[in-house]
C-alpha cells in the first residue's frame, strides 16, 4: 500500500455527500447511568464520490482514477468542501488563522493543526496533506517568508524553521489543505440507462491515518 500525493478531481468532490465519524461506547449501568468512552483520539470522514458525478465524460474520470488507485489499495488526496481550509469558508487564509505551537528556543518543527472550538470545549485535528502554494506562517505576529524563514512538508504537514522560534514566541498559520482518503469499495457498478436517469452510483471514500 501507498499513498499517491495526487487529488480526486476537486469538480467532482464538489457536491459530495459526508463529514466525520465519531467512535463512542456506551455502557448503561444498572442505575441508568451511562459510561462513555471513545478509542479514537480523532475522527474520521466519510465521503460518496458518485454524487458529484454529473455527466458520462465524469464517471469516465472516475473510474480512471479508481483505476490508477488500484482500488482500495492506494490513498490520495479528498478536497472536502465543508472544511479545507484554516478560516472560515467566506474568508482566505491568513498567516495568524491557527495557533500550532509555542517557541522554546531548540524546537524548529511544527505540525499544522486546526482547531475546532465550542463554548469552553475545543478540538485540536492535525492537518497533514496541506496544499502546496498556500501554507502562510507568522511568528509572535510577523508574517515568515518561506524558503528564507521555513519550510514546508506537504506530504506530512510539518513546517521546519530555519531558526528555532524564541522562547515563548506564538506560532502561527493559514492554509488550504486535503483530507487523506482511499476508495471504501473495490467495486464500481454503473448503468448508463439508469445514471441517464439520475440513479448515482455509490463510491464510498473513507479517512485514512497517515
Amino acid at each position: 500500500m501507498a499513498f499517491h500525493e495526487v487529488r480526486f478531481p476537486a469538480n467532482l468532490s464538489f457536491g459530495s455527500v459526508g463529514g466525520p465519524e465519531r467512535r463512542t461506547d456506551i455502557v448503561t449501568l444498572a442505575s441508568g447511568f451511562e459510561e462513555r468512552n471513545t478509542p479514537w483520539a480523532h475522527s474520521r470522514r466519510h465521503y460518496d464520490a458518485g454524487v458529484g458525478l454529473r455527466s458520462l465524460d465524469d464517471v469516465e474520470r472516475l473510474i480512471a482514477f479508481f483505476e490508477a488507485r488500484g482500488g482500495q489499495l492506494h490513498g490520495f488526496r479528498w478536497k472536502d468542501w465543508a472544511d479545507y481550509k484554516s478560516c472560515p469558508s467566506s474568508k482566505s487564509p491568513d498567516y495568524e488563522d491557527q495557533v500550532i505551537g509555542t517557541g522554546d528556543g531548540v524546537t524548529t518543527q511544527f505540525q499544522l493543526a486546526k482547531t475546532y472550538v465550542s463554548g469552553a470545549q475545543s478540538y485540536t485535528r492535525p492537518i497533514v496533506k496541506p496544499v502546496s502554494g498556500t501554507v502562510l506562517v507568522g511568528l509572535q505576529g510577523d508574517h515568515q517568508a518561506e524558503s528564507v524563514h521555513f519550510s514546508v512538508n506537504f506530504e506530512t504537514g510539518v513546517i521546519s524553521f530555519v531558526d528555532a522560534p524564541p522562547m515563548g514566541a506564538r506560532v502561527t498559520a493559514g492554509f488550504e489543505f486535503d483530507v487523506p482518503v482511499r476508495f471504501d469499495t473495490d467495486r464500481i457498478q454503473v448503468s448508463v440507462q439508469s445514471f441517464q436517469a439520475g440513479d448515482l452510483p455509490q463510491v464510498p471514500v473513507v479517512e485514512v491515518r497517515v
